[in-house]
This record gives structure tokens, C-alpha cells and sequence, in this order.
């Protein structure tokens, strides 16, 4: 009993240790992966200040282009009208005025055709005139942007004037495109891996989306769902892009800071899913070499209450054959088949048993019979068969079934003190006969009822704590059935029940 109250102070001193060690660990490595967590916080806070102030560039800079355009388009416009004062002017000094502005014009492309489209002059156009003679085709569709001005050149002859954007006008929508698909570019690649989303300002359409984990993706299928989802960890940013308008930046923490935040759980749970197969391991070993010490001990055992008792019974024999009586050779008798049964449980116990059907009603009237007459006559033993059966077959071992129901008798009398009520009640069900052994001792406390199958556990002084270990093996590994504390009260008795199956 020492030897399972030292094992049990030493397994709290372990648990206590690797609680310390978890502790100690857990702490440290949260505080290392806090401060990586805490340099990544401030690359994503960096990265969400960078996109600010890019779109805030962006706007600035489109605002800038917005407004060359608009200068640009005002100059297209006055030309147009220039061409349409000098078509319909009779005042000298206007034609000189509308002249001079035609011919400072060096950047807005213009078309001067009759009114079959044949081409009569061309300035800042980007096409050879030798070659190109009738306005048509893709040139045709480049200089219908804009209404053609007509005007009567001579008399009864009306000629036309096709113009549209100037090339910097053109180069500045092309900047301002670049610059938006651009600026989308560094916000999705980002070198902080932040997943991004950029929708419209309807939430409607993804415009653009990096880093974003593909199951994220499967997870919330419709644009708004996964937006709302960005939300609830970061608060999107509100940029405006020529293309698209208003737009929304959605984003939340890199994959890195998200897997920061659930390494220590993680660590924690492989150290001790190594220390649990570690565990189980070694509890095998120790359990397979315990298995080989009782094979060689029981081995042992019978080999040793062989020979003297071959013995004995020869002696008997000889005794017989003189015919000699005396009162005692019949108890002599029963006691040397009693040490035949003991060597051949021990016999039996160190190899693999036959399992033979028996009655388990006879087995259990056997024993009692048995043992009432080597036990107190204060003790009074009782069988309340349930099943209502005559008989009870089941596949066992007659030996070793017995020595498992003698060794919970001797117990239950020595917990009772030689004075109370022994009781076995057999019951059934279609897979297995139950048998509930019960005394009026004095009780195993809850915290036992485990160790009690122990070996080496004893509550005697003189006791080895080797008889319940063995009913527990008998039972459970030869039988593949189950023994076990039932109930147990101070001063109120146990219980312990044994499950064997039928079939």
C-alpha cells in the first residue's frame, strides 16, 4: 500500500513539474511570439499609412491631370469654334484673329474634308496624307469622337472640319489609367503579405484581390459576405480612382500574424502529444515485461508444487493399497487435490487457457461450498439467481474462474471480519452474464477502487496484494471480460462486479 501512496505523490510531483515546464514554456514562447506579433502590427500599420497616403498622391495627381485635361479640352473647344467663326466671319480682323489661333494650333489633330469625305488638309494628325486620301475606317472612327464643323467654302460647296483630343490629352488619360493600375498593384502585391480586397462602392465587384487564402474565398462566396467578414477585423479604406470612382480597401492580418497568434497552442499540443505516445509506450513495455515475470513466476510455481506433490500422491497410494484407516486420510485426500487444482491454475495461468463451456452456476455453488467450511461460521453466504435458469453455460476456464471467485470471497471476509453476509447475484443480459459480488465489510474508499487492482496493493499487514491483480487478469486478459469496483460505502459493504461474455 506504501509503494502506491509513494507512486502516487511522485505522479503529482511529475504532473506539478510538467505543468511548470507547460508554464514556463507557454510564457516564454508567448512572449517571444508577441513581440514578433507586435513587429508585425506595425508593418501592417505602416502598410495601411503608405496606402493613405497613396491614395491621397493618387487623388492629388488626378485632380492635377483632371485639370490639364479640362485646359486641353477648353483649347479643343475654342479651336472648333475658331473653324466655325472663320467658316461663317465676313469681318477682316476676325479672319486675321481665327487664322492666327489655326495655325499656333500644334497639338490638337484636325481633318478638313468635302462632303464626300475626301480628304483637302490635315494638321497634327499622325497618318500619311499621300497615302491615306478619304476619311474612313479606324481614322474615321478616331475623328468621330466630336460632331464634324461644316462650313461653305465656296459657294454652293460645304466642306467639313474633323478634330478630337489633342495628343496630351490623350497621353494624360493614358497616365492617369497607368497611374490607378498602378497604385492597385502595390496595394494587392504588398511586400507585408496583407490579404487585400478592392471592391466598387457598392461592394458589388471585386476590382482587384491579393493574398487572399482561397478557402476564405469558398468559405463566403458572394462579395458581400466576405466583405462583411474584412470588416469585422479592419475597418476598410475609402480611396477614389479615375476609373472606378469610389472604392474600398479591405484587408486583415497577414497570415503570418494570424498563425503567431495560435503557435503556442500549437507547440503545446505537439509536446504533449509526444509525451502521451511517450507515456503509452512505456506504460506497454512496462506492462509486457510485468506479464513476463508473472508467465515465469506462475511457471515456476507449478513446476515447484509438482514434485511434492507427486509425492504425496504416491504416499496416498501406498496408504490405500495397505489399507490403512485412520480419519484424516480423507481430508488428506482433499487437500492434495486441492494442491493439484492451485498447480494447475498456475499451470494455467502462465500460458494461454482453453476456454471450454461450463456451467457458471456450478462454478460459483463449488466454490462456496467449498470455502464455507474453511471460512467463519458468522459469515453467511447467499446466491440470488435472477436469471431463473437451472444452468448458465459460458466459455471458460473451470480453474482459473474459481480462483477469481475464491480470492473475492477471502476478501470479502477478511473486510467483514468473519462476521456479516456474502451475497452473489447473477444476472443477464443477451450478450453477457453479470455477477455482482457483495459483502457488509467495511469499505474501500473511491480513491481505491482502481489501486485495489494493483499488484502489491493490500490493506493487510501480512498480505502480498497479489490475489485481486490476478482475478483482474483472469478476467479481463484471459476471459476478455471485466472486473471492477460496482459501488463501495464506508462501514456499508462493496460491491464488485464481473462481466463475462457468452459467446
Amino acid at each position: 500500500m506504501e509503494l502506491y501512496a509513494r507512486k502516487r505523490r511522485w505522479k503529482w510531483l511529475l504532473l506539478l513539474a510538467a505543468f511548470m515546464i507547460f508554464g514556463g514554456t507557454f510564457i516564454y514562447t508567448s512572449h517571444l511570439v508577441e513581440k514578433v506579433r507586435t513587429e508585425e502590427q506595425k508593418n501592417l500599420r505602416l502598410w495601411v499609412d503608405a496606402v493613405n497616403r497613396k491614395a491621397q498622391m493618387v487623388s492629388y495627381t488626378e485632380s492635377f491631370f483632371r485639370q490639364i485635361k479640362e485646359e486641353e479640352r477648353r483649347r479643343v473647344e475654342l479651336l472648333a469654334g475658331a473653324y466655325r467663326r472663320l467658316a461663317t466671319s465676313e469681318d477682316m480682323a476676325d479672319l486675321t484673329f481665327f487664322l492666327d489661333m489655326i495655325e499656333k494650333n500644334k497639338t490638337i489633330p484636325v481633318v478638313l474634308t468635302d462632303s464626300h469625305r475626301n480628304i483637302q488638309g490635315a494638321a497634327n494628325v499622325d497618318f500619311d496624307l499621300k497615302k491615306v486620301k478619304r476619311l474612313e475606317g479606324e481614322i474615321l472612327e478616331q475623328f468621330s469622337k466630336y460632331p464634324p464643323i461644316p462650313f461653305e467654302y465656296l459657294k454652293g460647296r460645304t466642306h467639313y472640319l474633323y478634330y478630337t483630343d489633342s495628343r496630351l490629352f490623350s497621353e494624360l488619360q493614358e497616365v492617369l489609367n497607368d497611374l490607378d493600375r498602378s497604385f492597385i498593384d502595390e496595394v494587392v502585391v504588398n511586400s507585408a503579405s496583407v490579404p487585400v480586397l478592392i471592391t466598387d462602392s457598392l461592394r458589388s465587384r471585386i476590382l482587384a484581390q491579393g493574398n487572399i487564402d482561397s478557402v476564405l474565398l469558398r468559405q463566403y462566396p458572394s462579395v458581400e459576405a466576405l466583405t462583411d467578414f474584412l470588416k469585422s477585423e479592419n475597418e476598410p479604406i475609402r480611396i477614389t480612382l479615375s476609373q472606378y470612382g469610389t472604392c474600398y480597401v479591405f484587408y486583415r492580418d497577414s497570415y503570418l500574424l494570424t498563425q503567431l497568434r495560435y503557435f503556442p497552442f500549437v507547440q503545446l499540443g505537439i509536446i504533449g502529444l509526444f509525451l502521451m505516445v511517450a507515456y503509452f509506450l512505456f506504460s506497454t513495455a512496462r506492462r509486457s515485461e510485468q506479464n513476463q515475470v508473472w508467465v515465469g513466476m506462475a511457471r515456476e510455481t507449478a513446476h515447484q508444487l509438482g514434485t511434492p506433490m507427486s509425492s504425496l500422491m504416491a504416499w496416498m497410494e501406498l496408504l490405500k493399497m495397505e489399507e490403512v484407516q485412520h480419519p484424516a486420510i480423507p481430508e488428506i485426500e482433499k487437500d492434495i487435490r486441492r494442491l493439484e487444482t492451485i498447480t494447475e491454475r498456475f499451470s494455467k495461468i502462465g500460458s494461454k487457457p482453453q476456454l471450454e463451456n461450463n456451467d457458471v452456476l456450478k462454478i460459483i455453488n463449488d466454490s462456496l461450498e467449498y470455502l464455507k467450511t474453511r471460512t467463519s461460521r458468522k459469515v453467511q453466504y447467499l446466491v440470488d439467481n435472477k436469471t431463473g435458469k437451472n444452468s448458465l453455460p459460458i466459455p471458460c476456464n473451470v480453474h482459473l474462474l474459481e480462483w477469481v471467485i475464491e480470492n473475492l470471497i477471502k476478501n470479502a471476509v477478511d473486510a467483514m471480519g468473519g462476521i456479516g453476509t456474502f451475497t452473489v447475484v447473477i444476472q443477464e443480459d443477451p450478450k453477457h452474464i453479470i455477477l455482482d459480488f457483495t459483502d457488509t465489510g467495511k469499505g474501500i474508499p473511491r480513491s481505491k477502487h482502481k489501486t485495489i487492482f494493483q499488484p502489491g496493493y493490500t490493506s493487510k499487514k501480512r498480505g502480498w496484494g497479489l490475489g485481486l491483480s490476478l482475478a483482474r487478469r483472469i478476467v479481463n486478459d484471459y476471459h476478455k471480460g471485466r472486473i471492477f469496483v460496482k459501488n463501495s460505502q464506508p462501514g456499508v459493504g462493496t460491491t464488485i462486479r464481473v462481466i463475462l461474455k457468452k459467446d
